[in-house]
Parts: C-alpha cells; structure tokens; sequence
C-alpha cells in the first residue's frame, strides 16, 4: 500500500499537471514533483507547451544536486524517445533519481518504454499511484493516442425541462453568469471549440475565451456544409483567436481559413472533420454547437463526454437541446455515467461520460 507520503507527493503532481490544460497539443500535460533522498520536496514542474522541457526537466532543474538518490513523482510514464526534447527516462537517470513513481503508463509507442530503461539502468520503478486521478486529468491526449482522433466534450446549457431556447427563438440569458463563466473555463482547456451552422447564424458567435489568465485561444471552427452562415464581417473571423470554416467539398466560398470535407446526409462526415482537426494537432474539442450537430456527433459515436448546465427555468416549448442523434427506440438509448455535479451560481452542472466509453 503506497505510503501517505507518495500519496501526497503524486497529487501534487496532478495539480502541476493541469495548469497547462489547453496549451500542450499535441502533447500531453504531465506534472512532476522530486524529493529527497529523506523524502524532503526539493523540486517541481509541468510541461508547460509543445517543444518546451518537458515536467521531468523543470523538476530536475528546480532540484539540482538534491535530487541525487532521490525519487520522481510522474503523472505519465517518462519518456523513452528524442523528439523536440531528450528522452526523460535518461534525463532521471543522469541525475541520480533512485526511484520513480509514476501514475499512467504512456500508451504512445513511440515514447513509450521509459519504465524499462530505468529499471534496467537500476531505477526502482513503481505504476499505478493515483491513476486514475492522472488519467482524468489527462484524458484527452490519452483518448487522441487511443482513438486516433480528438477527445470530444459536449457542452449545452438548458432548462430543467430541456430546451435550450424559448419558443420564438430567445435564449439569452437560460444559464447564470457564472455558469457562462464556467464555460469559458472549458473552452481554454480546449484546443478547439466547434459549432454549427445554425449557431453561427443565429448568435453570430465570437468562441474566443475571456476572463482566463493566461489561456491560450482555441481553434474556433464553424461547421458550415454549405458556406453560407459565416460571412464577412462575423464576429469569428476577427482575429482574436485562429478561425477554420469547415464546408462541404463542393461548396463555393471566397474565405480562406477553410477545410473542404466529405458529405454525410445533410451535414458534413464528422469522422472526417475530427480527422481533419487531429491532423492539425488538435487533442481535445469542446462541441458548443446547437442539437443538430450535436445529434450528428452522437450518431458518429464522438462524443466522450458531456457536460450539462442545468438552469432552475421552465419553458415547456423551444428546441430541445438534442436532435435526431439515429436512436428510434429506447432499447438503443444512449446511457451515461455520471462523474461528477457541482452548483454553478444557481444551475447544476452535470458531468457524464458514456458507457463503456
């Protein structure tokens, strides 16, 4: 049974890990603490960007000589290959590390096999502390390796009977100011935020983050099949974060920032645009869009988790927040786990994943 100590010392380590929520793609976010050889902290850090030191080295860093027969808490198994930066494995190595801990075993083969080099250099090496923790908070680059597209994270706002707008259409404000807030929590821990053609029209969307230190813009993308919603002028296009308009292949347009996909019945392929988003170095989409595209990301089996904002409102007519999704029966309903509720201002934000997800 892992010691207090370790505990202690690894959660630390996924804190640090997810400062950097949103600014590490295509990489992971990693976090990592050092001590001693008494178990005394000597030293921390997180990957904090693609091509910058990984966690091991800022760690390394911050405990100079003190990390010689010390230990090496990680949120993810250290590296085992030279990409932008040296393998980490040998980074611990060099420096003395006498032992590592740590939480997510990497599932990239390419990086993969950090484990073994340490052990074989004479590293005790230890898996599993906190997994689960590390995994969360990482879930999204570790669902791009698995799954070879982005980890998408639906996210609505609704009365508590289900609809999104009022029967003529209005529907600002449903959700609190504070849960508005929230959301742009979500999109800086995003590296793109999509929505539909219907969005675009109706609330000429700007999807840029405000009110988060530091964040960095995500890709904001409109799924426009037939390039007729986004025009000159719209609020998307203003440069205030990279923009993409995804249309159909024979679509006529005279913007740039396109990406011209496959049809799927009235929409775009979705397996095609995450494919498209993927090879951009997106690992995690937050889908903001209305219950059209919503239901087509359901129906395409992508998306990995929702998020719900709940208002304590009643308006028993309006859209509701979820289109024809293909499920005509309930024997084919799609059922959640739910991870997590929390009080935003006065809604309730419910967390699910999908089963078997």
């Amino acid at each position: 049974m892992a010691q207090q100590a370790d505990i202690t010392a690894m959660r630390r380590a996924v804190e640090l890990a997810a400062r950097a929520l949103g600014a590490t793609s295509p990489n992971p976010v990693v976090g990592c603490v050092i001590t001693d050889a008494s178990g005394h902290q000597v030293g921390e850090g997180f990957h904090q960007g693609a091509g910058g030191p990984h966690a091991e080295v800022h760690a390394l860093r911050a405990a100079g000589v003190l990390a010689r027969g010390g230990t090496a808490y990680v949120t993810l198994e250290p590296c085992n290959h030279t990409g932008r930066t040296g393998p980490c494995a040998q980074a611990l190595i060099e420096a003395g590390i006498s032992r590592v801990v740590y939480a997510v075993g990497d599932p990239n083969p390419q990086a993969s096999g950090g484990a073994d080099t340490l052990r074989a250099a004479g590293v005790e090496v230890e898996q599993g502390l906190l997994e689960a923790e590390a995994e969360a908070g990482n879930i999204a680059w570790l669902t791009s390796v698995r799954r070879g597209r982005p980890f998408v994270r639906w996210k609505y706002a609704a009365t508590l009977d289900g609809r999104i707008a009022a029967a003529d259409g209005t529907s600002r404000w449903i959700s609190s100011a504070e849960s508005r807030a929230d959301v742009h929590r979500l999109r800086a821990e995003a590296d793109a935020v999509v929505v539909g053609s219907g969005t675009a029209r109706t609330d000429d969307p700007h999807l840029a983050v405000r009110g988060v230190e530091g964040a960095v813009q995500p890709l904001r993308v409109v799924v426009d099949t037939e390039a007729s919603a986004v025009k000159p002028g719209a609020r998307v296009l203003d440069g205030a974060g990279p923009t993409l308009i995804a249309i159909a292949e024979d679509a006529e347009t005279t913007l740039t920032d396109v990406v011209r996909l496959p049809r799927a019945g009235r929409g775009l392929a979705v397996p095609a645009l995450l494919d498209a988003l993927h090879a951009r170095g997106v690992r995690s989409v937050l889908l903001e869009g209305g219950p059209t595209l919503a239901g087509a990301f359901l129906a395409a089996g992508a998306v990995d988790q929702v998020v719900g904002y709940l208002a304590p409102v009643l308006l028993g007519a309006g859209p509701a927040a979820l289109a024809d999704a293909g499920i005509s029966t309930l024997t084919e309903a799609l059922r959640l786990d739910i991870t997590e509720t929390a009080r935003i201002g006065s809604d309730l934000r419910i967390t699910a994943t999908l089963k078997g997800a």
